[in-house]
Formats: structure tokens, sequence, C-alpha cells
């Protein structure tokens, strides 16, 4: 075991939590996994907490800050874990705000205010908002899973702060709990505090006006007078001067102090009208030095937003299949920069009107014919996912070297933008790297992020170098060092030559005043340690792979050690893009839990852990891994959605064959696993493989003795079952995978297919095995047991079959014929396999590219289709959409889903299904009992169709049906 392994337990913190336990409702997390779960944020950070709350209510979070205090263990409230700069990782107890608390608590929109809880997405609280036709403004590009309260505590800002400002000028009121148990809503006070203020809140609150009465001086002096300065605390709205002209209110110190002065129970924010249209101008560059000196001439224009997006961005951005489409729509050429430019109002000419003069005064800058303009809602949309992705963009780079942010959001005048970013270029320069830039040059404030190794001593020397010379020209500028994403590790020990050892000696007597004891997430903002002391980082002196790891699949597109396995899992960077619930896939499970483990980001921290021995030896076939991985269905939704690719299915499969050959599988795994092997007989005597479902008494005796769920109805065995020969000719046009789940539980979608593609003029065969050899196998069934020679020798075995004919191999069942494209390489790479891969596709993407012509009749007034996981994660849904628009007076509507929950075995287990029904009822199923009899209901998967007509009671067809229908 490595030597910063995570100890197993602890005395004390085995009495911490019993006490948890026993003294609040909450959820209790105290195992090595959860506690290396917790101890990353977005940072480059790793410090491991004492154990996690997650509070059911905010008495909760009363009784466990009432426990700490006893116990003298520091409390550390946490919102989505988004950090960038190590705020929301200490050696603590961690109190985990969003599966909970996260109600809208009041909307009063005659005053345009709302009160929420903290752990509340800012997502959440603007769809809650829209019928009001109100929103929350402050909009980081973490909008789908920060919480108002992680935001609060960092003085949030986003791309709108030009027109709304910061967090502090949006949260008018804190209810918040401080560390000796007192509870105050601080907000605006009179001058004269009443009877109504406890005594010792009046005491603190004298305190606090006092300090800022004798340091104003000072703090005007010594603060930035920009709008992006969030480091430190807000002393400035101590000030008399704060006070007279309206900014005195006391949330404003609490807003950006990063969870060291109080929690927040509730927050009061102001809210501002919706304007219900945009139009955005792509303006384009020749240099970055060109962008640079125009942003302080575009704001004039008075737009929302000036987002950057340099070189690097773009091209990274191309490499991701996802964002590749929206990139290549933005350019004029190959500009080196873009600034894209927003503007939003409530009609349309107005913002005509201010296009145009983008555009001329683009001209007047020397850039004539360089805009884009953006006027179409859904590429606004996509426009706005690749800005908002900057920061996973940025960070899909392969290697052990990575931007690091660590200087990320310094801020400086609009008129000094140009010089600062030349001179920091040339800083890069001098230590011999390269800087990626994005972000706000409305304001100033451009995510500038080196490219650096932090597992090298070098690399980590010269981080420090940078910092420091970063930081000297900061101050030249008379800008700010932190002007976003607050101060953390990473920032805090650099306040005193920003500000002056006075200042920061006020920034200590604050922090004493409401928490002497030190208690709340000590040593951020004041008393810091070194931002480049190792012992701290996520990847510390003696990290190393666990040479014992021999990977089962080829993971050589990553380098490093374990065959590229661990560069793989290092790829997650904790920016939690997975704890989205904005249409897409990614990750089922946690939208059905609201679980840490359950989530993409929670299982490859978890994976990292265990492939580099801190949860022990073995740890990849540990329970801890195997919980972890549990609910993951293997939809391959972060496959496509995690922006830098982390493949958690694939990484799955390497954990289940550890444990496979760690400690074998049992009776169930194996019977689903050979299923291919045995369903060929079943179909002979098809009664008895049904009987199960037939036969009183049976269903329960297989929940007892296989764990399948007695209420969920198996596949049935069909004797009509498809047989190789029912399509064979010699030179094929193309070839028919028949899967083992059509061929024996649906074989009129196979012969749909026959008949559609001989009605699209094709001469078709079944892709066969030799003659007398049991029907070809993806092998699926055998990865999802972690039997990986047992899928290994199945896919040989097609690719063998296949290898005559370079004919396209068409399928229908996504999770079959997409393992040709995607597990077949990863189980033996080479030549046989990239061409099968390369010819392999769904009928519907074949349909798509080769466009035959189909003669087709009415069938239905309109078509409910859910697209399959794998679909949507190999970019083909829109094929199987397409495909249906050929029916003439097919309305297609397209079911924002997740995944359906059943995904193979996983929904037919008793284990699982309570998770399995979760997933299905967060849309799909509303969706499909919602639609009108007469309308169909198409799914192109399986599992999908069975979830369907178990939990809807609707009959799903594949689409192929569907064309079949329609064949006039």
């Amino acid at each position: 075991m490595n030597a910063f392994a995570i100890p197993a337990s602890r005395i004390g913190d085995a009495r911490l939590a019993e006490r948890l336990r026993r003294e609040t409702a909450g959820e209790v997390l105290f195992s090595p996994g959860d506690r290396g779960r917790y101890a990353t944020d977005a940072s480059i950070y790793q410090v491991e907490p004492v154990g996690v709350l997650v509070p059911r209510r905010v008495a909760d979070v009363e009784a466990a800050m009432a426990i700490c205090r006893e116990e003298g263990i520091p409390l550390l409230p946490r919102g989505g874990g988004t950090s960038q700069c190590g705020q929301t990782v200490n050696r603590a107890l961690v109190v985990d705000c969003t599966k909970y608390l996260r109600a809208v608590i009041e909307v009063d929109p005659a005053a345009r205010r709302a009160t929420v809880q903290p752990g509340i997405t800012l997502g959440a609280l603007n769809e809650a908002l829209r019928p009001h036709g109100l929103f929350f403004p402050v909009d980081p590009s973490t909008w789908a899973r920060c919480t108002i309260g992680g935001m609060a505590g960092n003085n949030s800002c986003g791309a709108k702060s030009i027109r709304y400002g910061l967090m502090a000028d949006n949260v008018t009121a804190i209810d918040a709990l401080l560390a000796d148990g007192t509870r105050f809503r601080f907000g605006e006070l009179p001058g004269n505090l009443g009877a109504e203020v406890p005594a010792g809140i009046a005491d603190l609150i004298q305190r606090l006006r006092a300090l800022g009465a004798r340091e104003a001086e000072e703090i005007a002096a010594r603060f930035p007078k920009l709008l992006r300065r969030v480091g430190g605390y807000n002393i400035d709205a101590l000030t008399p001067e704060a006070r007279a002209a309206g900014r005195g209110n006391l949330a404003r110190l609490l807003v950006g102090s990063e969870g060291t002065l109080a929690f927040s129970a509730a927050l009061e924010l102001k809210l501002w009208p919706i304007k219900p249209r945009k139009v955005l101008g792509i303006c384009q560059f020749p240099t970055f030095r060109a962008a640079m000196e125009a942003a302080q001439h575009l704001v004039t224009l008075d737009p929302e937003a000036v987002e950057l997006v340099d070189r690097t961005m773009i091209e990274l951005g191309r490499s991701i299949p996802i964002y590749r489409a929206t990139i290549e729509r933005m350019l004029i050429g190959e500009p080196d920069s873009l600034l894209i430019v927003e503007f939003h109002g409530h009609e349309d000419a107005p913002l005509a009107a201010a296009l145009g003069r983008l555009e001329a005064m683009m001209a007047d800058l020397g850039h004539p014919g360089a805009v884009v303009r953006a006027t179409d809602p859904a590429f606004q949309a996509a426009v706005a996912e690749v800005r908002e992705a900057g920061l996973n963009i940025m960070m899909s780079m392969k290697g052990d070297g990575k931007p690091v942010s660590f200087i990320e959001d310094c801020a400086v005048a609009l008129e000094d933008l140009a010089d600062y970013t030349e001179r920091l270029n040339e800083v890069f320069a001098r230590h011999g790297v390269k800087g990626t830039w994005y972000a706000h040059a409305s304001v100033g404030c451009l995510h500038v992020r080196p490219v650096l190794n932090m597992k090298d001593p070098a690399d980590v020397a010269r981080m420090r170098a940078i910092a420091e010379e970063c930081f000297a020209l900061v101050r030249a500028y008379k800008g700010s060092h932190s002007g976003e994403h607050g101060d953390g590790i990473v920032r805090s020990e650099f306040h005193e030559p920003m500000f002056g050892p006075r200042i920061v000696r006020a920034f200590e007597e604050v922090k004493d005043a409401f928490d002497p004891r030190g208690l709340l997430n000590p040593g951020r903002i004041v008393r810091a340690p070194r931002m480049d002391d190792r012992t701290l980082f996520r990847y510390p002196p003696d990290y190393r792979a666990d040479p014992a790891v021999v990977p089962a699949l080829d993971w050589s597109a990553w380098p490093g050690p374990q065959g590229g396995l661990l560069g793989a899992v290092e790829m997650c960077n904790n920016n939690g893009t997975c704890r989205k619930f904005d249409a897409g896939v990614m990750c089922p499970s946690y939208r059905a839990t609201r679980d840490e483990r359950h989530v993409t980001r929670g299982r490859a921290n978890t994976l990292r852990l265990a492939l580099t021995g801190q949860l022990g030896p073995d740890a990849l076939a540990s329970d801890e891994v195997h919980a972890a991985l549990r609910l993951c269905v293997s939809c391959k939704g972060c496959r496509r959605e995690c922006p830098t690719g982390v493949d958690m299915a694939r990484m799955k499969i390497e954990a289940l064959a550890a444990r496979a050959r760690r400690h074998g599988i049992g009776v169930k795994d194996r019977l689903i696993a050979s299923l291919p092997r045995w369903a060929p007989f079943a179909s002979v005597a098809p009664f008895v493989a049904n009987a199960r479902d037939a036969v009183p008494g049976l269903a329960a005796l297989s929940e007892r003795w296989l764990g399948l769920a007695r209420e969920r109805s198996l596949p049935r065995f069909r004797r009509d079952a498809f047989h190789d020969d029912e399509a064979h000719v010699h030179a094929p046009d193309v070839l028919l995978l028949a899967d083992t789940f059509d061929r024996y539980f649906e074989p009129e979608n196979l012969r749909a297919a026959l008949r559609v593609l001989a009605a699209a003029g094709q001469r078709v065969a079944v892709a066969r095995a030799p003659r007398g050899a049991r029907p070809l196998c993806c092998g699926r069934t055998w990865l999802a047991a972690g039997l990986v020679e047992q899928a290994r020798a199945e896919a040989r075995r097609t690719v063998e079959a296949l290898a005559a004919s370079d004919a396209p191999v068409i399928g229908l069942e996504p999770s079959c014929l997409l393992t040709l494209r995607d597990e077949f390489p990863a189980l033996f790479p080479g030549d046989e396999t990239e061409r099968l891969a390369a010819r392999a596709f769904l009928l519907s993407e074949w349909l798509a590219r080769e466009n035959p012509a189909l003669a087709l009749k009415p069938v239905a007034p309109a078509a409910h289709i859910h697209g399959h996981c794998h679909q949507k994660s190999f970019g083909a849904f829109p094929a199987a959409v397409a495909a249906l628009q050929r029916v003439p007076e097919l309305e297609v509507k397209p079911i924002a889903s997740s995944c359906c929950g059943m995904a193979g075995a996983f929904g037919y287990e008793a284990e699982t299904l309570p998770v399995s029904k979760a997933m299905a009822e967060l849309a799909l199923l509303p969706a499909v009992r919602a639609a009108p009899r007469e309308h169909l209901i198409v799914a192109d998967g399986t599992s999908c169709r069975h979830q369907i007509r178990d939990l809807a009671g609707r009959e799903a067809l594949h689409s192929v049906r569907v064309l079949e229908r329609a064949l006039a």
C-alpha cells in the first residue's frame, strides 16, 4: 500500500460517525471510498476529510455543528464540489447539501426576491423561476450542477457580470448558522441595532463596523477598483462609505467567505426579468492580441457578455465529436481567436440593429466580414454548450500535462488587457510552457491555464515561479489576483503581497470574530498553507500506479502506466459535468440517487484511488469498488457527454474482470452471461424456458435463488426464432447481424429488417458462423459479467466469420451492433477489428448514409421515440429519428429522456429494481403515459421496449417495424 493510503478506520472518527448517526437524520459516510470521493474537487488538491454528512434538514447541520464543537473537529460545507482552488477539500467533516437541502422556500415575484436552500443548483432554480418570468443572473459555466450555497461561498460571477454584477450584488440576505450555534439572518440592518438583535450578534456587528471604520482608508488604497475582485473577505462592505452608499448589507461579508465564517441555511436572492430574445455575434480575429485589443471597444456596444475562445480551445473542441460541428459552424476560415458577443432583449429589431453595429465596429477595427451571426436558438444553445464546456475542453488533453488552474482568473482593466496578456505569455515562454485562454473578455477576467505536469517536481516549482511573476504583473496593472474562482488553497497565501499585511490582519480579525476556535473550513482565506505543498496534491510525491494491475482491455490511446488505464481514469478532472440534470443521458444512476458514489466523477475517483493503492491491495476487485460501480448501467453517456471522455462503461469492465478473477461469479451472472450459448436450446422448448413467469411460485423462487425480481416479467423465448438461412445469397450487398435478443425474443424485428432492406433494393445475407456452429455473438453478455476472455473469443469468432466480405454489417440492437465499433477494438486491437468497426452500422445509420428510395405510406399520426443510450453515445439517435421521418404524415417526437433504467439484466434484479424504476420515472415513463393511444411508441433497444411494456403498459416498436408497416 502507498504511504499516503487512506486509513481504514480511526477511533476518533468512529466516535464522530456514531454520534452523527445517533443525533442526526442525515446520511453518514465514513468508509475509505466515501472519504476518498470527497477528498478532491476540481482543483489540483486532495485532502482526506474526516467523514461526510449528507443532511436531510437544516436541523441536522445544527446538530453536526454542535457535535463538531464538542469534539474539536472542523466542518466544511460543500455544494457541487466544482471548486478550482481547493475551497471544498479539507481535513474536516464535509457537509454535502446537494441531495436534500435543495428547496425553493419562497418566491416573491412582485418584489423580485426568492429564498432558497443552499443545495439547489442554479439550473434548477432558474427552471423554477421561469413561470414567473424571472431568473437569477449570476451564471457560471457550471450552472447545471453548481449550487447557490457554493456560488455564495465563492462569490461567483459568470459571463454576464458586466450587466448584473457578482453574487455579492445579488444576495440580499443569508440565514446563517454560526460556529457557536447562533442562528441569525444577515442582511440590511439599521445603524442602531434594536432589541430584536441578540446581544452576541449585536456585539459581533459592532466589532465588524468598528473594523470597517478603522480600516476604511487602507481598504480604499489597497482594494483593486475592479468589478472582478473576489479575493479575501468583502470587508469593504463594513466601511462607513459603503453603508452610506447602500452597499453595507452584511450578507456581502458572508458572500465569498468560502464556508469559513458561517453555514448558509437559506439565502434570499435578487431576481431579474427574463429577456426572451438574444443574438450572438461570433467575431473572428487573426491574432490573440487583436482580440484582446478589441474587447475594450466591443463592450461599448452594451452587450450582455463578451467571451473569448482561443486557438487551443478551437482545436481541442474540434477533436471532441459532440462539439465538432458547432465549432466548424462558428468559424470563418482559420481564425486565431474568437470573441462571442451576446445581446439580449425583448424585440428582434433592436437586436438585429445591435448585430449591425457590431459588424460595423469590427470593420472599423480592421476586421470587415469577420462576424458569424447566431440568431437560431438551437445554434445559440450549441455555442453556449461549447463555451460553458471551455474548462473541460481544455482538460481533454491526454497525458500527464494538463492546463492547471492557479492563476486562472486574474482580472485587469480592459485598456490593459492586451499588454497584460502579452506580458504573461512572455512569462510562460520564459518557463517553457504554453497557456490556454478563454472566458470573460468583457470584464478583463480571462481564464488562463499553463500546461504543466503536477506529478513532476520541476513543473511544480515552475508553477510556483509563474504564480509569483503573474501576481506581480497583476499588481503592476492594479488588477485583482482573484477574479472569479475564489481563494481556497491556491491563492489564499498571496493575499499579503496583494493587499498588504494590515488588510490581511483585518481578514484574520474577521475570521476570529465569527469563528474564534477555527472550526469552519480552517486554512482558507487566512492562515493558509503554501499553494505548492505537494502533500496536499491529488498527485503527492509518492503517488504511483499499483504495478499488480494488468488491464484486460486495450488502453493504449492513453499514455502512462497500467497500459494507459490509469491515464484514462485520470482524465476525470472532477468538474462534475456528470452531475447535470438537463437533457442527455449522463449520469442516470446519479439522477436517481443523487449520491456522489453513483456519479461518473465519484466512480472515477474510486477507481483512481484503487489503481494507486489508496484503497488497499487488490482494490480493483474490492467491495468498495464494486459498491461504487453497482448502479452503473454502462449507458456510455459519459463516453460522449463527458467533455474529457471518461468512459465509465469500459472502465467498469476492468473492475468486473478483476473481481471475476479474484472472486469468480455467481450462478445468476453466469447464466445471463452464457445466454447466447443456451438460447438456441431454450427456443426449441420455449414452454420450459418461459415457465418461470407461467407457473405460480417460480418467480418467487427465482428471486430467492437468483435475485431476479418476482414482479418483473422475463423476456419470452419464441418457438419461431430467427434462423440464419432465412436470408442467404452469394455476394450480398449487406450483411444483417442477427443479435441474440431479437433472434430469440423478437424475431419479427429481424424479418422486418429483411423486408425493408429488400424494398431498398439490397441483396441481404445474414452474418453467419461456419455451417454447424452456433450463431455469431457480440460478446456483450460476457463483458457485462467481467468474463473478458470469453467475450474476446466471441469477438474473434465474429471478426473471422465476417472477414470474407466487405459488405456493410447492419444491426438492429444498439448495444450489440455498437459493440463491434467500441469494445471489439479494445478486446483485440488491429486492422481487422478497425475495418469491421468502420463498416458496422445500425439500420437507421445505414439508411441515413445510403439514402435508398423507399415507397412508404402513412401508418399513424405521430411516433414518440426514445433513444437507446448507446445510440446517443455514438451520435446515432438523429439517424433513428430521420428514419421515422421518411414515413409520410408521421410526426416524429423524440422523448427527452436519459436511460430507460432496464440496462440488460440491471432492471430484472431485485436489488436494483427500485433504481431501475426511478430512472424510468424521471422522464421516459411520464412521456409514454402522456402519449395518445393512437400514437406509436418507438424504442430501438430491446431493454427499453421491455421497460416500457412492464412499467407503462404500452407496446413499443423497433423503428424497423414502423418502416415495415409503412411499406407501400
